[in-house]
């Protein structure tokens, strides 16, 4: 699918999980700070290895997702799913799963802990997603 089309370029010359671990690390790096104010109690994403914190807003019908984390592999994760599903239209994110996690084989190169705080950090996205739906 085009909307995941920059992502697969970005992992298009890792070849070995340890590879994609570096890329993933980069891309923990280059995330954008979250503003202090943002990481609060009710950002933080249930269950995950290390503590993260997602926020989300609305802007002209498209929802912005903002992240941090302490953990470079946790960020990188975040970094990803942002890059993938902020800017776009808040059905997006309820519709259309992260299949590109398999064909980039990121999930195959993450311990299972690490796996599912990458499926929580999605959960929280489409929850919020939904919120913002119920409340328009």
């Amino acid at each position: 699918m085009e909307l995941f089309s920059d992502l697969k370029n970005l992992f298009i010359h890792c070849r070995t999980g340890q590879d994609r671990y570096q890329k993933i690390i980069e891309l923990g790096r280059d995330l954008p700070p979250m503003a202090p104010e943002e990481k609060i109690e009710e950002n933080i994403v249930k269950g995950c290895q290390s503590i993260v914190y997602l926020s989300s807003e609305v802007i002209d019908g498209k929802i912005y997702f903002t992240a941090h984390s302490e953990a470079l592999i946790s960020s990188g994760l975040a970094a990803i799913l942002i890059r993938a599903y902020s800017g776009q239209a808040p059905e997006v994110v309820l519709k259309i799963k992260p299949t590109f996690l398999e064909e980039l084989q990121i999930l195959g190169s993450l311990s299972p802990s690490r796996s599912n705080g990458l499926a929580n950090m999605f959960l929280r996205m489409q929850q919020d997603a939904l919120k913002f739906l119920v409340t328009v």
